[in-house]
């Protein structure tokens, strides 16, 4: 039976979850097997570490460390992927993407399509309102982050 994605992203909720409890930026996300068995997780640090490139695909990618193949994974992610984690999900060849939401950012989902990039967007509302606090909370950070 293969994983739900609903059920695949509450691992990624609540690494976004931890990251607020951190003081970060609450996004998280997990990288998977195509049978549901996780690879990694993460979450956005850029304000834990002060590392700008510390976006929670790329710290959960991280997380899962060298696969040999990556197309038979499945990336997933609390709010669509910015341009920096898209290129991760392309470069190396991710087949599949789960987004929490696309309502507070609309990333660079609908790319990865394109590319035959199998993407389900879920418009959960949890994630929704993680993110829609955070922004009215921290603005200046939240622009930081997404690069305006």
């Amino acid at each position: 039976m293969s994983p739900s994605a609903e059920g695949l992203l509450e691992v990624a909720l609540d690494q976004a979850r931890l990251g607020a409890e951190e003081g970060g930026i609450p996004i998280g996300a997990a990288l998977f097997r195509s049978d549901g068995s996780l690879l990694g997780a993460g979450r956005n640090r850029r304000i834990q570490f002060g590392d700008p490139s510390a976006h929670g695909e790329t710290d959960a990618f991280r997380a899962a460390g060298r696969q040999r193949d990556y197309r038979s994974t499945i990336m997933v992610t609390t709010l669509s992927p910015c341009w920096y984690c898209s290129g991760l999900v392309r470069q190396f060849n991710i087949g599949g993407l789960i987004v929490g939401e696309n309502v507070t950012f609309d990333g660079g989902h609908e790319w990865l399509r394109e590319h035959r990039v199998d993407v389900t967007v879920l418009r959960n509302q949890d994630c929704i309102d993680l993110m829609t606090d955070f922004i009215a909370r921290e603005p200046e950070v939240w622009n930081e982050d997404i690069g305006y």
